[in-house]
């Protein structure tokens, strides 16, 4: 029986350029009458993340619960630029997608995944079978039920954490009518500095709770940093 085809991993060079700095560089420096004008100047610049994401879909052949958000935060984006609605509806629209994370982070704990599994998991990195196994013989799974229920508290606040930011970068950032370049090049403003004022203190936030929920899983299970890790 052939083994099974091994999973890409995703370019986060490629990752940066199509969902952050074309989409930037096309709102800000290209969507003027001079180019490709508001209306289109939008629309190329949602062509990038949107055809990212399908490709990124089909030569990986995986979609996950973030992939989704982003998606459908593109969309909303460029619907409502199309829309022409006010700049207040584009920073309720900043503010969220992070808060819908966080939530859904919380209400997932009363199912089979948790949200926090796929959020702070990777089983390329985390060897969950012999922690599995290390539970189970220390019949400690309930005490790992209560470190996942904490860690999942603590990324559902990073999230409405984010989600506030957003709200209040856009506020600051978004002023010009809905259809002109104007509002195109804030749009970008708030694509790439709204990377370094949220998505960096959230990336920053997301590596404390993984330690402390390393630091537990040893606790707990009495494995070694060495044996959670799975070793190449």
């Amino acid at each position: 029986m052939p083994s099974p085809k091994p999973v890409k991993h995703e370019s986060v060079l490629l990752n940066l350029l199509f969902n952050i700095a074309l989409p930037t560089l096309i709102l800000t420096k290209l969507s003027t009458p001079n180019y490709l004008g508001p209306l289109w100047g939008l629309i190329v610049a949602l062509l990038f993340p949107v055809c990212y994401g399908v490709w990124d879909f089909a030569t990986r052949g995986k979609m996950n619960f973030i992939s989704i958000i982003g998606f459908t935060s593109v969309l909303l984006t460029g619907g409502l630029g199309l829309l022409h609605v006010g700049a207040f509806w584009f920073a309720v629209k900043e503010a969220s997608m992070p808060t819908i994370i966080g939530i859904a982070v919380v209400l997932s704990q009363k199912t089979k995944q948790p949200l926090v599994r796929e959020l702070l998991f990777n089983e390329k990195v985390i060897d969950l079978p012999r922690i599995n196994a290390a539970l189970a013989e220390r019949n400690a799974h309930p005490a790992f039920d209560r470190l996942l229920v904490l860690a999942s508290y603590a990324l559902a606040a990073t999230f409405l954490a984010s989600g506030v930011l957003n709200f209040v970068v856009a506020r600051w950032l978004i002023h010009s009518e809905a259809g002109t370049a104007e509002l195109n090049a804030e749009l970008g403003k708030m694509n790439s500095l709204g990377l370094l004022v949220t998505a960096v203190p959230a990336t920053i936030m997301l590596m404390l709770i993984l330690w402390r929920l390393i630091a537990g899983i040893q606790k707990i299970t009495g494995l070694d940093l060495d044996d959670i890790l799975k070793s190449k």
